[in-house]
C-alpha cells in the first residue's frame, strides 16, 4: 500500500519550486539593503520556551502545538513560530553583547496542529525578521515598510497594512477591566475558548474567530481607548514615520495578534482579493518577550511571512514567476562509443560553470534531442562522427537550429560568451 503524506502538509515539486525560490530570493535582497542578517534556529526546542513565550492562554498553546517526550523524557516542542526562537538564540549566544540594535531574519518551516485549509496547513513555511534593542518608533515604521516594500518587489497589489496598538503594562488593567465589564453581561452567549478567557486574558476574546463571538465583541472598548501618554505618544510617531515614508496604512482598532507577547504596536498585512485568509502576515512590537525568556528588559519587534499565503495571492493575481531553465547545454552522443569522451566533456563544462546534462537510457539521437527539448535545454553539443577525429562537435542552438563546429577545447568559452 503507498504511503501518503502526512494531512496539512504539501511536497513542493520541481515544476513548483521556482516560486518558492524567487520568494526567498527577493526576502534575502530586501533583507540585506535593510541591513538584516540570516540566522537559522533548530526546528524544535523546549516545550517551555513556547508557553513563557508565546503565552499559556494562546490557542497555539492550548491547541496547536506538535509536543512529545525525546528519549530523554524532556518536552519537545517542533516549533510553532519563529520569534521565541529567535529570542532564545539572541539571549543563548550573547548577541546583546554586540552593537544594537540587533537586526535578523530567518525562513523556515513551523508546525501547528490545525484544521488544514487553504492557506493553512500543519507544516507551513514562514519568513520573518526581528530587531532587538531599540524602542524608537523609526524602527517600528521601518519593519513595516520593509514589508510592503517585499510584497511590492514580488509585483503583488491591493495590499493594505493594518495598524494598532495594544498598549503596555501600564494600559492593561484598564483595558482588562473595561472589557470585563463588557463582556460580563453576554458571558453565557460565549463560546467556551472565550468563557475561560474571560478572567485569564480578556483581551484574547476579541481576536476569536468564532462568528458569535466576534458579533457579541464588535462594540467591546478598543485598547486606543485606554492607552496610557506613553503609549499614545509611541502611537502617534508610528503613523507619523510611516507618512515619511509614504507607506499607505489603516488604523484598525479591532486588531489584536493573537499571541501574548505583543505590546505597543500590532500590524497585519492584508492581501483582498485571496478570499477568507487573507492575512498575508504580520507582527507586532514585544518589549517584554525576552524578559520573559530569562534576559533582560531589552525591547524587541519584528513580523512573519507566510509563504504559502504569498503564492496564494501570487497565482490569485496571476502573476508568473519563470520556472527555472533547464540545463545551458545537453551533450548528445552519435553513438554509444562516444559515452567517456562525453563524460569528460560535461565535467568540464560544470566546472566553468555551465549546467550539462546527457544520456543516461541508451537512447537514439532523435529520442535524444525529443528528451532535450522537453527538458529546456538551450544548447545541444554532438559529440562523435568526423567532428570527434578533429577534436570537435557541433553545437545547435535549441531555439533557431543554428549550429556550428567547435574545438572540444573552446566548447566552454564559447557557450559562456553566447550565454552572457
Amino acid at each position: 500500500m503507498l504511503t501518503s503524506r502526512p494531512r496539512g502538509t504539501n511536497d513542493i515539486l520541481p515544476g513548483e519550486v521556482g516560486k518558492w525560490q524567487f520568494i526567498e530570493e527577493t526576502m534575502a535582497k530586501v533583507c540585506r539593503e535593510y541591513n538584516f542578517r540570516e540566522i537559522r534556529t533548530p526546528i524544535f526546542e523546549p516545550t517551555e520556551l513556547f508557553v513563557r513565550g508565546v503565552g499559556e492562554d494562546t490557542d497555539i498553546v492550548d491547541k496547536e502545538m506538535y509536543t512529545f517526550l525525546d528519549r530523554g523524557e524532556r518536552s519537545i516542542t517542533l516549533r510553532p513560530e519563529g520569534t521565541a526562537p529567535v529570542v532564545r538564540a539572541y539571549l543563548e549566544n550573547k548577541l546583546y553583547a554586540g552593537p544594537q540594535p540587533v537586526k535578523l531574519y530567518y525562513t523556515g518551516p513551523m508546525f501547528r496542529y490545525d484544521r488544514p485549509q487553504a492557506g493553512r496547513y500543519r507544516q507551513f513555511h514562514q519568513l520573518g525578521v526581528e530587531v532587538f534593542g531599540s524602542h524608537h518608533p523609526g524602527i517600528d515604521a521601518e519593519v513595516m515598510a520593509m514589508a510592503m516594500d517585499f510584497y511590492n518587489r514580488l509585483g503583488l497589489k491591493n495590499m493594505e497594512l493594518h495598524i494598532n496598538s495594544v498598549g503596555c503594562p501600564q494600559c492593561r488593567p484598564q483595558v482588562r477591566e473595561r472589557l470585563q465589564s463588557y463582556f460580563r453581561p453576554r458571558l453565557d452567549e460565549l463560546c467556551p475558548n472565550c468563557q475561560g478567557r474571560f478572567d485569564r486574558n480578556p483581551l484574547r476574546i476579541v481576536d476569536c474567530k468564532n462568528s458569535r463571538c466576534q458579533e457579541i465583541g464588535q462594540e467591546a472598548p478598543t485598547t486606543l481607548d485606554c492607552l496610557c501618554d506613553e503609549c499614545r505618544q509611541h502611537f502617534d510617531q508610528v503613523c507619523h514615520y510611516l507618512q515619511i515614508l509614504h507607506v499607505p496604512y489603516q488604523i484598525d482598532n479591532r486588531l489584536v495578534r493573537g499571541l501574548d507577547y505583543y505590546t505597543h504596536t500590532a500590524f497585519e498585512i492584508m492581501a483582498l482579493d485571496i478570499g477568507a485568509q487573507s492575512s498575508v502576515g504580520g507582527g507586532g512590537r514585544y518589549n517584554g518577550l525576552i524578559e520573559e525568556c530569562g534576559g533582560t528588559s531589552i525591547p524587541g519587534i519584528g513580523y512573519a511571512l507566510g509563504i504559502e499565503r504569498i503564492i496564494l495571492a501570487l497565482d490569485k493575481q496571476g502573476i508568473q514567476i519563470k520556472e527555472s531553465p533547464g540545463p545551458d547545454v545537453f551533450v548528445a552522443l552519435l553513438s554509444p562509443d562516444n559515452k567517456p569522451k562525453a563524460f569528460e566533456l560535461i565535467f568540464k563544462l560544470r566546472q566553468a560553470g555551465i549546467s550539462a546534462d546527457q544520456d543516461y537510457q541508451n537512447r537514439s539521437l532523435k529520442a535524444q534531442m525529443k528528451y532535450a527539448a522537453k527538458i529546456g535545454a538551450g544548447y545541444t553539443f554532438f559529440v562523435g562522427g568526423d567532428e570527434l577525429k578533429r577534436e570537435a562537435g557541433i553545437l545547435r542552438e535549441m531555439a533557431t537550429g543554428k549550429q556550428e563546429e567547435i574545438p572540444l577545447n573552446d566548447v566552454a568559452s564559447r557557450i559562456n560568451e553566447k550565454l552572457g
